[in-house]
């Protein structure tokens, strides 16, 4: 399966738009943004646990990423609430699931092979620090390596906001909305610049609260399954 699989374009996905399909595991369901492979993907996808479902035991042989959005996300590790930002690195194992239900925003098969670094963040617990060279913009830092940067930014109401990143820049709406280029982004929306590309964005009257990854297009890739 290929969707949005063409790294060189501009996309724009509403995740309010997207129906939900099921997964092969019961109670999970997935809205997907960008995807190249069938179960084993390297995928962009917006995830649905209903309360107590849960998957088996596996390995994320390519690495998993994540923002919970809603709810509360579990596994063998600890339990994850709205807010929560977990790297899994290639070769890392779980049993994933959710008593109280939760949703989350997931990246597959997009690490480097050798990234062996586990990162589980409360965003509530980090703050976040002014922008000084941007102003009405607040940065909460996630995670940053010589591949990617991956941050949460909060833009004040009426802001306008430049993103610019040679390499590729993904911003997913948690809170609020923005207009860039003509579309209407909101709560769930995800954009997908291509390298070479900027992000030009004007805030509504509630402003917006954004996650952030750049830096990393170069090294899209089909997953390698052996």
């Amino acid at each position: 399966m290929e969707l949005n699989a063409d790294f060189s374009k501009r996309v724009v996905m509403h995740g309010d738009e997207i129906e939900w399909k099921t997964s092969p595991m019961k109670g999970v369901s997935r809205r997907m943004l960008d995807r190249i492979g069938d179960e084993t993907a390297r995928a962009t996808t917006i995830v649905r646990y209903d309360p107590e479902s849960k998957f088996s035991p596996h390995v994320h042989t390519g690495g998993e990423e994540f923002i919970v959005l809603d709810g509360v996300f579990q596994d063998e590790h600890g339990d994850f609430p709205a807010g929560s930002y977990i790297r899994n690195p290639p070769d890392s194992s779980h049993t994933p699931g959710s008593e109280p239900g939760c949703v989350i925003f997931v990246k597959l098969w997009q690490f480097d092979m050798t990234d062996r670094a586990h990162v589980r963040v409360r965003v509530d617990r980090i703050g976040a620090v002014e922008d000084g060279k941007r102003p009405g913009i607040c940065v909460t830092p996630l995670y940053l390596d010589d591949r990617e940067e991956v941050r949460i930014e909060q833009w004040a109401a009426g802001a306008e906001v430049i993103l610019d990143d040679a390499n590729g820049i993904e911003v997913l709406v948690l809170d609020g909305s923005f207009e860039e280029s003509g579309d209407q982004l909101r709560k769930q929306s995800w954009l997908r610049v291509p390298i070479g590309g900027s992000v030009k964005a004007k805030t509504g009257p509630q402003g917006a609260r954004v996650w952030i990854k750049s830096g990393h297009l170069p090294f899209a890739k089909k997953p390698t399954v052996a």
